[in-house]
């Protein structure tokens, strides 16, 4: 197998393979690929019309493979993944695979009956929404969000836009300040992400990504990235507030969507149906940020690792 560097010139031919499946987690889309490739030194491999990602972190003591995107027969399929244990096994490591869904999970258990053990990785779950209840948080149990967005929006000064050429060097400089102000210098990940954000918004046109931002008195207060990554969810890759100013995380994450999803005028119905906010990284504090917005399911992912 001959992997090379991921590049802005691999999206389309990356998307169309990944569109074939239609999955809508936070690993199988190639702005994640894309913006986390040099934190956590992935390369990309095609065969035929497969393409495998292989990542080797900081830390981790063998090359970790992603599950092939793509189409193909079933054969084709089994034999992608024995070219991937035969590549880590040339290079004198065991094979690991990592955020490997249920389906994948089914099917290397056809494949390679007892061959693999699976250990589900709770910090890897993304979390997945009602497009309908994060757009309008209706009901009761949404009641305490519409509180924080309502103490928001009862400041004056407040506005809300789109983000776009004239201001994405702003929520880029915003990026960095909340990184001082809570510790990207002493905590590893987060130091990580504030990278994956830079390139984000670096290569926010070419990705074809959108998103929003809050002003307060004309500073930006908070912002978010979001896209369409497959036919029925939308995957938020970065939402930034600073959190001593009350109801900024609600604020933006509703007003986003508010003026994002777009509403069929026969139907009544949104234009996704899921809202993904990937993963709490095993934070306890996300964690529980992420549950208070009341997810309709957690997307599981397991480890495989041969036995």
């Amino acid at each position: 197998m001959e992997f090379r560097e991921i590049t802005i010139q691999d999206r389309d031919w990356m998307r169309q393979l990944l569109g074939y499946s239609d999955n809508r987690a936070a690993d199988f889309n190639f702005t994640v690929l894309y913006i986390w490739k040099d934190i956590v030194h992935s390369k990309v491999c095609r065969i035929g019309d497969y393409f495998v990602v292989r990542s080797f972190p900081k830390g981790a003591s063998a090359p970790m493979y992603l599950f092939p995107s793509g189409r193909g027969t079933q054969e084709e399929l089994k034999e992608v993944l024995e070219s991937c244990m035969e590549d880590a096994h040339q290079g004198g490591y065991p094979f690991c695979m990592e955020y490997v869904q249920n389906g994948q999970k089914d099917i290397l258990e056809t494949f390679f009956p007892d061959r693999f053990s699976f250990e589900p990785q709770r910090s890897y779950y993304d979390y997945i929404y009602s497009a309908e209840d994060l757009t309008f948080f209706r009901g009761k149990k949404f009641q305490s969000k519409r509180n924080f967005v309502s103490r928001f929006k009862r400041q004056e000064g407040w506005s809300y836009e789109p983000l776009g050429e004239n201001n994405l060097k702003e929520c880029a400089a915003m990026s960095i300040s909340w990184c001082a102000r809570y510790g990207c210098g002493k905590d590893p990940s987060m130091a990580s992400e504030s990278c994956s954000v830079k390139n984000a918004l670096q290569n926010f046109h070419q990705l074809g990504l959108m998103g929003g931002l809050l002003r307060l008195n004309g500073e930006v207060v908070a912002f978010t990235v979001a896209e369409k990554t497959n036919s029925d969810t939308l995957l938020v890759h970065v939402e930034k507030a600073y959190a001593d100013i009350p109801g900024a995380y609600p604020a933006i994450a509703n007003e986003f969507l508010r003026n994002s999803i777009v509403v069929d005028a026969q139907t009544g119905e949104l234009s996704v149906k899921y809202i993904n906010r990937e993963d709490d990284a095993g934070d306890l504090g996300l964690r529980e940020a992420k549950m208070q917005y009341h997810p309709l399911f957690l997307l599981e992912k397991y480890t495989v690792k041969e036995k």
